[in-house]
Parts: structure tokens; C-alpha cells; sequence
């Protein structure tokens, strides 16, 4: 076997790199050369002296030993080659350096993007199934309603199953369980109603443990001064989510019919699951490249948390601001999964709009939620960094997310042009999205070991509310009309209000 080792610098002066040879040693008979051996070397600028080594080699010994004799001597870098180090060195050190937990907080985006695109899919999609399977307003509710039974169901568990086992595995769990419940919709469609209804419950069983577990996972990952925004970006990624969904499903429909919208959206789950595996941890202490320093921040700025091991049921439930944030969450979910599920219905029975127009209107409030998340997640941190109580700020931009919506609603039975009522429900949706940084924050302030349980049972009264809320439309608008259907979301929103500004809190209530 031959190695060699050639050692040589970028140099004004001379250009030629010195010759440096290497004695060959024998490795006595017997010796065949077979494919060589790699390397892969680091290369870091010190200073203004560079080495750069490549090593090669082939063979088989069958006794004696490898030696590799190098000499080298510094020089002085050219300024183009100290400039091409440097950027690659800047480049890998922005690698490395990206934080991890921001990491783990796009991965939980990203994963509630799929959510909501995977939900909101029916919403378009119902529109030409109903046409082909004869179904009226209220077979439509209820098919709409179908998928917050399941949703229902892993709520709590869901929280439970991510404080002990740990939310890495629960999400995974749920992103391919109902991505495989998307793609299997067209199917059970052809086959009869029963069916349907069936698989969107499954569905629903699959997104229900999805909060509770992404809650738990940021509950570890992200320190208090940073919560809001976290929170905020991941749940615009809903939003986000129901924007591409309403924009493409109209496309994929005409283009190759309504059960490509489900084929298409359940594929990409299996994307990111891949991802996630590979990527995620369910805490830091669990991450073996995570850096030591970003380990400190976290630890310093959020509670250590052990293992859930008994759930103090009891003290949870005696508590006035956890009863507060449950109620408060019924109240709020009510009027955002009936826009959610009945927008695109809305604009075409109402405005008018035709099936593509009624998914592309139904963008612009997801739009405006998206950005107003962010915002208000921003002047909720900011607010918390300049010494203003978590208490206060949690319920100003909850009093925001309540009372926004509210007004904006009483406004859609005065405006006359399809415009302005596009607008009243992209601001009444925007004020909405106040609410991440307020009641969808308040879980992690209140009983952060228990965060990803308390969501499992505030997140349950909200399904409650889009259960009831979702189905009960249905009946209201064939025995009524849509501002019946609003006067209720506004007399929920008013409750909420009022109860959150009396009972909440943002200080941690239980240890």
C-alpha cells in the first residue's frame, strides 16, 4: 500500500508547492491494491496560514504498518484564497450556528400547514361532491361535523400520551395517521355516506393530538421570552395551510377532479414525517448535537421539566383561571371552525362566487391571520421584555382576539357589495388571530409541566364548539339565515370576554 500526503499553501511567492515525497514501505507479498480509502477533511482559516492534507490510499496488508511521513511548512495566503475561506467558513458557521429550537419550531409549522390543508380541502371539495351525490345543507353539516368527532376524542389523551411519552413520537404518530385518512376519503366517498363519515373521524383523531403535542414540545424548546412569536409562527402555519388549500384545491378540481385534491394533500405527510424522524427530539436534553450553549440559554430561560408521572387532577380542575381558559376556548373555537368550514359555502350562496372564486376569497382572511399572528406575537413578547405582567398582556390580546371578530361579524348584515363583506371577514379574522398570543399562549404560563395536558382539555371544549357549532349551522340556514348563523358567534365572543378579563391569569398556578 502507497500513502502519500502532499502539504501546500496559496503563496505570491513561489507558486509551485514544494515537493515533499514519501518513502514507500513494503508490506511484504501477497499485497493487492484495491479501491482507495477517502478522507473527508475539515479545512478552517487560522489566521494567515492555511494547510491543506489529502491522503490516499489502497490496498490489504497482511502484516506490518501504515506509515504516512508529512512535512509542511506555512505560508502566507494570497487575499483571494483567505476571501474564498472565509466564505466557506462563514457559511458553515451559519449552518451550525442556526438555532435549533427555531429548527424544531419550523417543523411544528410546517406540520400545522399539512394540518389545515389536509382539513380545509372538504370545505372546496364538498361543494362539487354534494352536487354529485345529491346531498342537502344538512347531510353537508353533518359530513363537516364528522371530522370533530374524532378530534374530540384524542384531545386529552393526546396531551397525556405527549407529557409521558414525549411529543416527538405523538405528532409523528398523528401527521401520517391522518394523512393516510386524507388520501383514503375519494374511496370511502364512492363507497356510501357511513363511510365517510367514518374516515373524517379518523381523520380527526389523527389532528386531535397534534396541539397537545406540539405544545409540549415548545413547552420544553422555547424560553418564556421567546413564547409568543413561537407560538404565533407555528400556528399561522394553520393559516398558511388553509391558504394554500383554498387556493390550489379549486385548481386541482378542475384540472383532475375533486378526489385529487385528497390524493395529492395526504401525499405530502409522508414528506414530512421523513423529515421529522430524522430531525426532531422531544427536548433538548435528548438532542446530541444540540450546542452547549444553546442548551444553556433554554434551560435558563424556560422550567426543567422531569417526566409526567402523576397528574394532579385534583388541583387542575380546582382552579378558576384553568376553568376560565376552557370556557374561553369553547367561545372562541365556536365562530372560528364555522368560518373555517362554511367561508367558501358563505361567498357562494350568499356573494355569489363561483367555486375557484370561492376559494381564492377564502385566502385573503387566512392571509390577514397569518401576518396578525406574527404581529401580535411580536408586541406580546415585546410587551413581556419591557416589564409588563404575562397577566396583562395575555388579556389585552385576548380582549383583541374576542371583541375584533365581534364587531366586524355585526358589520356583514350592513355592507352591500361583495367586497366589503370580503373585508369584514378578513379583519374579523385577522383580530382573531390576537388570540394565539393570548389564550393559546396561557397553557405554558399557567402549569408548564402540564402544558400538553391542559390544551388536551381547554382544545376539547373548542372541538366541542366546532362540533356543535359546525352541525347546528347546517340546521339554522335551512330554518333561518346567516346573520342567525353570526349573532351567535358574537354573543360567544361577548361571554368569552368577559369571563377571560375576570378569571385568567398569567402566572403559574400549578408546579
Amino acid at each position: 500500500m502507497t500513502a502519500r500526503a502532499l502539504c501546500y499553501s496559496f503563496s505570491p511567492k513561489p507558486n509551485v508547492p514544494p515537493d515533499i515525497s514519501i518513502p514507500k514501505r513494503s508490506l511484504g507479498s501477497g499485497f493487492r491494491p484495491v479501491s482507495p480509502v477517502r478522507f473527508r477533511v475539515r479545512v478552517q482559516n487560522r489566521g494567515q496560514y492555511c494547510c491543506v492534507v489529502r491522503v490516499s490510499g489502497g490496498g490489504e496488508r497482511r502484516g506490518g504498518k501504515v506509515f504516512a511521513d508529512v512535512k509542511s511548512e506555512p505560508y502566507e495566503l494570497s487575499e483571494t484564497a483567505k476571501e474564498e475561506l472565509e466564505s466557506v467558513a462563514d457559511e458553515v458557521s451559519w449552518l451550525e450556528q442556526f438555532p435549533k429550537r427555531w429548527v424544531i419550531v419550523i417543523l411544528c409549522f410546517s406540520a400545522f400547514l399539512l394540518c389545515n390543508m389536509d382539513r380545509v380541502n372538504m370545505s372546496i371539495a364538498i361543494l362539487p361532491m354534494s352536487a354529485e351525490y345529491n346531498w342537502n345543507s344538512t347531510t353537508v353539516g353533518l359530513i363537516q361535523s364528522s371530522f370533530f368527532w374524532g378530534y374530540l376524542l384524542t384531545q386529552i389523551a393526546g396531551g397525556i400520551l405527549a407529557d409521558t411519552v414525549g411529543g416527538k413520537q405523538v405528532l409523528a404518530f398523528g401527521v401520517i395517521w391522518w394523512s393516510v385518512a386524507t388520501v383514503l376519503t375519494p374511496i370511502a366517498a364512492k363507497l356510501g355516506l357511513p363511510f365517510l363519515l367514518v374516515v373524517r373521524a379518523f381523520m380527526g383523531i389523527g389532528e386531535g393530538v397534534a396541539m397537545p403535542a406540539m405544545n409540549n414540545i415548545l413547552s420544553k424548546w422555547i424560553p418564556v421570552s421567546e413564547r409568543s412569536r413561537a407560538l404565533a409562527l407555528v400556528y399561522s402555519g394553520m393559516y398558511i395551510g388553509s391558504v394554500t388549500g383554498f387556493a390550489f384545491s379549486p385548481f386541482l378540481i378542475h384540472q383532475f377532479g375533486w378526489p385529487s385534491v385528497f390524493y395529492s394533500f395526504g401525499s405530502l405527510g409522508t414528506v414530512w414525517f421523513a423529515v421529522w424522524l430524522s430531525k426532531a427530539y422531544s427536548s433538548p436534553a435528548e438532542d446530541p448535537e444540540l450546542r452547549p450553549e444553546e442548551k444553556k440559554l433554554i434551560l435558563a430561560g424556560n422550567v426543567s421539566k422531569e417526566p409526567v408521572k402523576v397528574i394532579p387532577w385534583g388541583q387542575i380542575l380546582s382552579k378558576a383561571p384553568v376553568w376560565a381558559l376552557i370556557v374561553s376556548h369553547f367561545c372562541h373555537n365556536w365562530g372560528t371552525f364555522i368560518l373555517l368550514t362554511w367561508m367558501p359555502t358563505y361567498y357562494n350562496q350568499v356573494l355569489k362566487f363561483n367555486l375557484t372564486e370561492s376559494g381564492l376569497f377564502s385566502v385573503l382572511p387566512w392571509l390577514t391571520m397569518a401576518f396578525s399572528a406574527n404581529l401580535g406575537g411580536w408586541i406580546a413578547d415585546t410587551l413581556v421584555s419591557r416589564g409588563v405582567s404575562v397577566t396583562r398582556v395575555r388579556k389585552i390580546m385576548q380582549t383583541i382576539g374576542f371583541l375584533g371578530p365581534a364587531f366586524f361579524l355585526t358589520q356583514l348584515s350592513h355592507v352591500n357589495s361583495p367586497a366589503m363583506a370580503v373585508l369584514c371577514m378578513a379583519c374579523s379574522q385577522g383580530t382573531d388571530a390576537f388570540s394565539q398570543s393570548g389564550l393559546y399562549s396561557n397553557h405554558q404560563d399557567i402549569a408548564p409541566r402540564y402544558s400538553g395536558i391542559l390544551l388536551g382539555m381547554s382544545n376539547t371544549a373548542g372541538v366541542l364548539a366546532g362540533v356543535l357549532g359546525t352541525a347546528s349551522t347546517g340546521y339554522i340556514l335551512q330554518h333561518g339565515s346567516w346573520d342567525d348563523v353570526f349573532k351567535v358567534s358574537v354573543g360567544l365572543y361577548l361571554v368569552g370576554t368577559v369571563i377571560w378579563n375576570v378569571f385568567s391569569t398569567g402566572e403559574k398556578i400549578i408546579d
